[in-house]
């Protein structure tokens, strides 16, 4: 469990500079320069992310139970994943989805991060998808008070057809995902 927690701490920690301290951000981009801090930030990010995942994995040899979530709570979730995937896929591709959502990104993550505490009662679990849904909460509330110019989000030109490659890309993930991928990168299969 030490190892998931640890690699939360890195992988969220450094994702939460923005929120904790954007102007420090600002000053290590200057000081050092973007490359160098994106650098960083990318190390930090992946030592973080594997540590987690292992520490996850771990977890499941394991599992220590805190909740059995009723079958229709798997139904619902997932009847909730459905969105996230196009939502990922607008989070780069802008559009009225990434307009009407602000941050489509965020978002996907809190569906993501709530939907599988409904279906998962571990306390792995618990710990993965509480800490990822109280990140993406506390960042969309930062973002809202951030001021603009603190903000270190390039602005791209918004496309009418990137929603329907959100959507149909998205989709068709989320398709892959449920047949084949999550079984192959989890080990779970989401419907059986």
């Amino acid at each position: 469990m030490s190892l998931l927690i640890v690699g939360l701490v890195l992988f969220l920690g450094i994702h939460s500079v923005s929120i904790v301290a954007p102007r420090w951000r600002m000053q290590q981009v200057a000081r050092r320069g973007e490359k160098t801090w994106k650098g960083v930030y990318s190390i930090v990010s992946l030592v973080g992310f594997v540590m987690l995942v292992w520490g996850y994995g771990l977890s499941r040899h394991d599992p220590v139970l805190l909740y059995s979530p009723p079958t229709a709570l798997r139904h619902l979730t997932l009847l909730l994943m459905l969105p996230v995937f196009p939502l990922l896929f607008a989070s780069s591709l802008p559009g009225r989805i990434s307009r009407a959502t602000k941050h489509p990104m965020l978002l996907a993550v809190k569906i993501w991060a709530f939907a599988h505490l409904l279906a998962n009662g571990t306390l792995g679990d618990t710990v993965l998808f509480a800490g990822f849904l109280a990140w993406a909460v506390i960042d969309r509330i930062s973002l809202k008070r951030r001021p603009a110019a603190l903000s270190h989000e390039p602005v791209k030109p918004v496309r009418p057809i990137n929603d329907v490659v959100a959507v149909l890309g998205g989709t068709l993930l989320y398709v892959a995902f449920i047949f084949y991928l999550h079984r192959w990168l989890i080990g779970v299969s989401p419907i059986g």
